[in-house]
């Protein structure tokens, strides 16, 4: 990876490996450890990242302290261009959910690639058209299934997304992310998710530890949740 242009292997980036390349000459190296603020809410939309390695999760705080995880972002994937394509305050704060390394680039120079290069930006339309769908189908799923299907849901679409494979299985999956993340992006208690978990554990699908989830095998879990 000497060039920051190739992703681990899985990782899906909505971009063609031209447009990385151009993404990747726009910007500059950087790394943040594990925790460390990528980007800060309410902060300017000077930069967008393109992550190379590792994971982060974007968090938005409400004013009574409750903090609710609207998305976690991997390798392939950008994060703080809305910001940079409104010009808003920065809606979220970015931290590094383990050792991250990344492209930065600034807004300048990220809104100009765009103007200059319409594949690109189709690209990244197509991007926040997913994440929308996503946004949709989880708001749907809040008003029609029960929290432990909803956790189970997002459990899956987070692993096969973002899960590391395994030596022994390669339907296994790691992830990590903690249950109170995992709570979060549900729209659930903390103790709902350790009920649903504890199901799935009983089941056989799942294991955890602190900060880490282990899907035995997806196929599995996606036919439990189906099923």
């Amino acid at each position: 990876m000497a060039d920051g242009t190739v992703f681990p292997p899985g990782a899906q980036s909505p971009f063609a490996a031209d447009e990385v390349v151009l993404l990747c000459r726009a910007g500059r190296p950087k790394d943040w450890a594990s925790g460390e603020v990528l980007l800060l809410e309410g902060g300017i939309p000077d930069s967008v990242v393109l992550i190379h390695e590792g994971l982060v999760k974007a968090t938005s705080h409400a004013a009574s302290g409750y903090v609710s995880l609207l998305a976690i972002r991997g390798p392939g994937q950008l994060v703080g261009e809305l910001a940079c394509l409104d010009r808003m305050p920065r809606s979220a704060t970015v931290t590094a959910l383990q050792p991250v390394h990344g492209t930065i680039i600034t807004a300048a120079r990220f809104t100009e690639l765009l103007r200059q290069n319409g594949a690109l930006a189709l690209s990244l339309i197509r991007s926040i058209t997913g994440r929308l769908r996503d946004a949709d189908r989880l708001r749907a799923d809040h008003g029609a299934l029960p929290a432990s299907a909803r956790v189970a849901r997002v459990l899956l679409d987070t692993v096969l997304r973002h899960g590391t494979s395994t030596r022994d299985d390669p339907y296994a999956r790691v992830l990590d992310v903690s249950q109170a993340d995992l709570a979060s992006a549900s729209g659930t208690s903390r103790e709902s998710a350790v009920r649903a978990l504890r199901v799935l554990q009983g089941d056989g699908l799942v294991s955890t530890s602190r900060g880490r989830i282990v899907v035995h095998d997806v196929r599995t879990l996606s036919r439990w949740i189906n099923g």
